[in-house]
């Protein structure tokens, strides 16, 4: 019996064509910016596993920490065993990586047009979320 992409990111067992094979996204259930990650690979077709991140608990777990040591956050995208961190940098890469598999771009082709979602969408995160969670 073979690991799930879950177990394969938390306990590290693994083979070469289970890690080349795995996408793992680490978050907390109610994130808004993990939210983001999790419907692009659904809307994409991506299969992943999903290892949560309490954010109730002030500590993070040691995923977190080994995965993201500068920020010690989520969501972060596991692929082939690298992370991928913040939101919009994840949802960048699987634009990048399976978009052109399925025919769907989430972002503009265009290179003015994708600077310009990712404005809006700092934006928002940064602007009208905080506004909204005050």
């Amino acid at each position: 019996m073979h690991p799930t992409p879950a177990a394969v990111a938390v306990t590290g067992e693994h083979d070469d064509d289970e890690l080349a094979a795995c996408v793992v996204v680490v978050d907390f259930w109610a994130n808004r910016f993990g939210m983001r990650a999790r419907i692009a690979l659904h809307v994409l077709q991506v299969g992943f596993g999903f290892v949560e991140e309490d954010l109730r608990i002030r500590e993070r777990s040691d995923l977190v920490l080994r995965m993201n040591p500068v920020h010690r956050s989520v969501p972060i995208l596991i692929h082939r065993g690298r992370p991928i961190c913040g939101s919009i940098n994840i949802l960048q890469y699987i634009d990048e990586v399976w978009a052109k598999r399925v025919g769907t771009r989430l972002l503009p082709p265009d290179p003015l047009k994708r600077a310009s979602a990712r404005f809006w969408a700092d934006f928002v995160d940064h602007e009208v979320g905080l506004s909204i969670y005050s």
